[in-house]
């Protein structure tokens, strides 16, 4: 579904300007390994690697069949956002199916329900949500569950008191004021936009005694609302009113720590395009 095109950057020689490739050696004798002497190891325990031959993984493949088999229906609210993966939009391949297609996409948009089901994709099977949207259907993959992490040890150094009312008001006050209906064409990829800028401009042959274009730093919007800026600015005002016999020392921890979610491939089945 997207159509984004990103600019694509190598990493080159300085001296010839041209484009460098990557030597794969060994970790320990560091010397250069043959592709056909290159295969999959499993960590088992540390420093401990099972090895494992391509046959071996042929042997286990599933076989990408390009069909997708329903399995169960279910509340589309029911499914947590942390298990969306990535979306397709997905179409009948023939004419024959396409009936097929529409009645199962009309009485899920009727039910209010969406399917879940399994597809091979890349030799590795994966869940699929399946929901009607437009004519068509958007099957996104999912994760599975042992890919999602619980945040109950990103969220631990977290205040459990509640705010007071003043606080609470200031920054609904604050919400309201900078909510606006939500239109993807506004949030635009500032750095995309000063790195093409940037390659442009040294790309173009400037004129004798000239100089090249200079690109500008990504810039961001003035008209914007730090809402923990505004939070902590009242905070401090609240702070100075307060008698120094009543004030306490504030003390302060990091917040949540943010975590990478696992990396799924990037497919498509037959008659799928890529939604995002």
């Amino acid at each position: 579904m997207s159509t984004s095109s990103h600019l694509k950057c190598h990493t080159i020689n300085r001296e010839t300007g041209n484009r460098i490739k990557q030597l794969i050696v060994d970790s320990v004798t560091e010397e250069p390994v043959d592709r056909e002497d290159q295969i999959k190891g499993c960590e088992v325990a540390k420093d401990e690697l099972v090895p494992i031959e391509g046959d071996e993984l042929d042997e286990i493949a599933l076989e990408s069949t390009h069909t997708i088999n329903i399995e169960a229906f279910c509340r589309r609210s029911e499914v947590d956002e942390r298990y969306l993966d990535r979306p397709y939009y997905l179409a009948a391949e023939d004419k024959v199916s396409r009936e097929a297609f529409a009645v199962i996409r009309d009485a899920m948009k009727k039910k209010s329900m969406a399917g879940l089901g399994r597809v091979v994709l890349y030799k590795r099977e994966r869940v699929v949500l399946l929901e009607p949207y437009g004519k068509g259907l958007l099957a996104t993959l999912l994760r599975y569950h042992d890919e999602i992490r619980s945040p109950t040890a990103y969220f631990e150094d977290m205040p459990d008191g509640k705010p007071t009312d003043e606080m609470r008001s200031l920054a609904e006050e604050l919400i309201d004021r900078a909510a606006r209906k939500f239109d993807p064409k506004t949030f635009e990829d500032r750095y995309e936009g000063a790195l093409v800028a940037l390659v442009n401009g040294k790309a173009a042959k400037p004129a004798k005694g000239s100089k090249g274009a200079k690109a500008s730093g990504a810039k961001a919007s003035g008209n914007v609302v730090n809402l923990m800026e505004a939070l902590k600015r009242s905070i401090a005002s609240e702070k100075s009113e307060t008698p120094k016999s009543e004030s306490r020392k504030a003390t302060g921890k990091g917040t949540a720590r943010s975590s990478g979610g696992s990396t799924a491939r990037k497919t498509a089945a037959r008659k799928t395009k890529k939604a995002a």
